[in-house]
């Protein structure tokens, strides 16, 4: 990591204030952070503690109630949804729990549909694809339906996916979730794998302290605040 780097994100006094009916609903308060190019960072914390909505924003798909969000240095708070559309595309890959790909395409073109809304040519998608099935050792696949692929194999897709447009940074939320442990184990690996040899921020949130083990930076969360670890779970973890 360049120690001369500007943060890739930084979050500075960010609230997200829900309102549900007359109640409020203060999910963050007052959250400052900064993630830096090529950073492992691990987020955890209970049950209703902020981390769907703290990833939310750091991924670019919410925005804050108050306070201001910086993508390499771009204030993005007050950015239309189709221009945090178009920078999520460019920077941001996800990987999801529930994997998000469409039943009735073949691997490949599940993975190459981020490529499509930066208006890469067919082949150029179908190519770049292919490389990246082939490096989650997935080349004998690539013509497969989801139907006939294993669970650790449809997520091996979603990470191909993620890192289709060669995004500066990469979101897993809950990547092993939905895995047996030795998938899980995999799937980690092929994760860091990318993030080493790219140079990649990959940032996972997770509930498993195992896999919360991985971080070289560990965020934990709790009430909507950054806290330390035995704050956030009354005990050591890790």
């Amino acid at each position: 990591m360049d120690q001369g780097a500007q943060p890739i994100i930084k979050l500075e006094n960010v609230w997200k204030i829900y309102r549900l009916g007359k109640a409020e609903v203060q999910s963050l308060r007052g959250v400052n952070l900064e993630i830096m190019p090529g950073s492992l960072i691990t987020l955890m914390g209970p049950s209703g503690s902020g981390k769907s909505t703290l990833l939310n924003l750091i991924g670019l798909l919410d925005v804050p109630t108050k306070g201001t969000v910086y993508l390499k240095g771009k204030d993005v708070t007050k950015l239309a949804e189709s221009e945090l559309s178009v920078l999520r595309g460019r920077s941001i890959g996800f990987v999801f729990q529930e994997f998000h790909l469409l039943a009735y395409l073949k691997a490949w073109e599940n993975v190459e549909i981020p490529m499509i809304f930066q208006g890469v040519s067919k082949a150029r998608r179908e190519m770049r694809s292919k490389e990246l099935l082939a490096l989650v050792g997935l080349e004998a696949r690539v013509d497969h339906q989801l139907s006939e692929l294993s669970i650790g194999e449809r997520q091996r897709v979603a990470i191909a996916r993620a890192f289709v447009n060669d995004p500066e940074m990469v979101i897993a939320d809950e990547p092993t979730g939905n895995l047996d442990s030795i998938n899980g184990k995999k799937i980690m690996e092929i994760l860091i794998n990318f993030q080493n040899k790219n140079g990649k921020t990959l940032m996972i949130v997770t509930h498993d302290p195992n896999i919360g083990a991985y971080g070289r930076q560990r965020i934990f969360i709790k009430d909507g605040q950054i806290v330390d670890e035995v704050s956030a779970f009354g005990r050591k973890l890790i």
